[in-house]
């Protein structure tokens, strides 16, 4: 990935789903405004570009491996030429729910190269801090279960053929993700917490590494809020 020279930062969360990690964004971006600084989100498959193509090609189950690779490369670099580069290069923090690191696990997790999905994101901008929440399958299972009405069909990786029931594909398809990301832990250099914390033990973690990398350089060129504003637009 490319270095990121600019006066903003750039900081990411991953991990699987059920692992807690949107919460913990939201914790996060909250006392960074009460801080001062100005903060825009970004969330993983949100661009308008490919939105609809997105939407119909899930509801349809038309998706192959190669092309929901592709679809969510394309929805990757919209965003991030639109969105995430302009506001870094302006100064400000973007705070990004998931981000290409993803895609390294889902597409390989879904039978892609390892080394093909690396390339094809090599225009990413490295973030300058990247949050791993890591938790056990159980526990995002049972999160997702209770905290909405059904698991999603490539959520569980019902694509692939893994098994007919719903959970068990769940549990080897999201074990697959969790061992790609484990893989990409050290190598990457993420910042892994443990996601059984408690979410006020979390949090606290979350803050004090960012502050120990980034905590000189958020007070040298990063961009301020304006009084009362709560988000960048």
């Amino acid at each position: 990935m490319l270095q990121n020279r600019y006066c903003g930062k750039l900081i990411v969360v991953e991990g699987i789903d059920g692992s807690g990690k949107s919460t913990q964004l939201s914790l996060l971006n909250q006392w960074l405004r009460a801080r001062g600084y100005a903060v825009a989100f970004s969330e993983w498959n949100s661009s308008p570009l490919v939105r609809q193509a997105t939407r119909r090609g899930k509801k349809k189950a038309m998706f192959t491996p190669a092309t929901f690779s592709l679809i969510h490369a394309t929805d990757f670099a919209d965003r991030l030429e639109r969105y995430i580069l302009p506001l870094v290069k302006a100064g400000a923090i973007v705070s990004a729910d998931r981000y290409a690191y993803t895609a390294f696990a889902r597409d390989v997790a879904r039978g892609l190269s390892r080394k093909w999905v690396r390339n094809l994101y090599r225009f990413a901008l490295k973030p300058d801090i990247c949050f791993y929440f890591r938790v056990p399958l159980e526990t995002a299972l049972r999160r997702i279960v209770g905290g909405r009405n059904a698991i999603k069909y490539y959520e569980a990786g019902m694509d692939l053929g893994l098994s007919n029931d719903l959970e068990e594909s769940f549990r080897i398809f999201q074990g697959r993700i969790l061992d790609e990301y484990d893989v990409m832990a050290a190598e990457m250099g993420f910042h892994v917490i443990d996601a059984e914390l408690s979410i006020e033990e979390q949090q606290r973690q979350m803050r004090a590494a960012l502050m120990e990398t980034l905590g000189d350089k958020l007070n040298t060129g990063v961009l301020r809020a304006q009084p009362g504003a709560t988000h960048v637009e």
